[in-house]
């Protein structure tokens, strides 16, 4: 199936989902109030999803690949700063597991997008 918006990409809707819940819980309590933490992980939430756009105009299997790869390390990193909001008490252990996991997904979804952009020809 060939996709014609990047809307349509299913790791750009996860990651969707993934900064829709990093935005939930950085925009509340004493969390919204570190700003640098709560800068941060909500940038790179919304680097997991705006690399998959900016990567599925790129022209080329190699420049979409490098931006999902760009992508990956966002979720990567959302789930580093996910520990220091968990040691701060800032998110619950149940926040944490929730967003954890919503990372991973997307992180693994991107991960067979770019398996998938490799061993094709530029199909785009």
């Amino acid at each position: 199936m060939k996709i014609s918006r990047f809307e349509d990409i299913e790791g750009r809707q996860l990651a969707r989902e993934l900064t829709r819940q990093v935005y939930d819980v950085a925009m509340r309590g004493a969390f919204a109030k570190d700003f640098g933490l709560r800068d941060q992980i909500t940038r790179a939430s919304g680097s997991a999803m705006h690399n998959i756009a900016e990567g599925f105009d790129g022209g080329s299997n190699a420049e979409f690949v490098k931006f999902l790869r760009y992508s990956q390390r966002s979720c990567s990193e959302v789930q580093s700063q996910l520990y220091v909001a968990s040691d701060q008490s800032y998110i619950s252990q149940e926040e944490f597991d929730g967003i954890y996991n919503q990372s991973a997904l997307t992180h693994a979804k991107v991960g067979g997008s770019i398996r998938y952009l490799l061993t094709t020809p530029n199909p785009r």
